[in-house]
């Protein structure tokens, strides 16, 4: 049986949908769920208690998707089944967003659970390369795309995000603590005279099994909204929630939206 550790957005109900059996969806407490209900729901200092009802269900294999932010750690409410964990909670506390979810990882796995990754389950979630819609980029936008992968990828080690936006070579955003709605909403104006771009791809060495990168409709309006002349994701390392309405978007508001393939 397949459990999905359940956060926002719209990849929960996708991979749900792309299953042949309904999994066991399993919410973040106060977390509100896009297009499902959640049957079991949990808090970090009640982790061991899912633990042990996921093994009570016969769950042998668990899928980490949709957002989730770093949790608050509150002594007071940990139960007898997560005592056990808590040094385990407090080394992923301590760390950066990667090392804390190879702690999460390692839990599960230590528990016997399988954990597979989203675009696993559904690998047509996986952005193929090539330019969708209407707009080509321009010679400028491939530049500013190649410095915004570049940033991020120099980034990396210091465990900073996922996106950077880029506009005649200038850099105008690095994803942080925040995420990427949070780039968008506080770009300048000076973007859209600059016909920036987003860029958006996994951090090298990052884990593949969660967290994996996503763009969907909202992303685009977000990105349109900002001013932004397109978005550029890394082909087969970006996971495009549906496909054919951001296809549509894009041509509807302007926008490029290109897959970029890996030199």
């Amino acid at each position: 049986m397949l459990a999905l550790i359940a956060g926002g957005g719209g990849l929960p109900k996708t991979v749900a949908a792309a299953q042949a059996v309904m999994p066991l969806v399993c919410g973040y407490e106060n977390i509100v769920l896009d297009g499902l209900k959640a049957d079991v729901t949990f808090r970090l200092e009640t982790l061991g208690s899912l633990l042990k009802e996921l093994k009570k269900q016969g769950v042998i294999q668990v899928c980490f998707c949709g957002a989730v932010a770093r949790p608050n750690f509150d002594p007071s409410k940990l139960d007898p089944e997560t005592l056990p964990l808590v040094p385990q909670f407090q080394k992923a506390l301590a760390a950066g967003d990667d090392g804390a979810l190879r702690v999460l990882l390692d839990i599960f796995e230590q528990a016997g659970f399988e954990v597979t990754a989203a675009h696993e389950l559904a690998p047509d979630l996986l952005a193929k390369p090539g330019v969708f819609g209407t707009y080509e980029p321009d010679a400028q936008m491939r530049i500013d795309a190649a410095r915004a992968a570049q940033v991020v990828a120099t980034l990396a080690p210091l465990d900073v995000g996922q996106c950077c936006v880029v506009g005649r070579s200038q850099v105008y955003g690095i994803e942080a603590i925040g995420g990427t709605d949070h780039v968008l909403a506080s770009l300048p104006p000076q973007v859209k005279s600059a016909r920036a771009v987003l860029f958006k791809g996994p951090k090298t060495d990052q884990s593949r099994l969660v967290d994996m990168p996503t763009i969907g409709p909202e992303t685009l309006k977000a990105a349109h909204a900002a001013g932004l002349a397109g978005i550029v994701i890394a082909a087969g390392e970006v996971l495009l929630l549906e496909a054919e309405r951001c296809i549509a978007l894009a041509d509807d508001l302007g926008l490029v939206l290109w897959a970029q393939a890996r030199a």
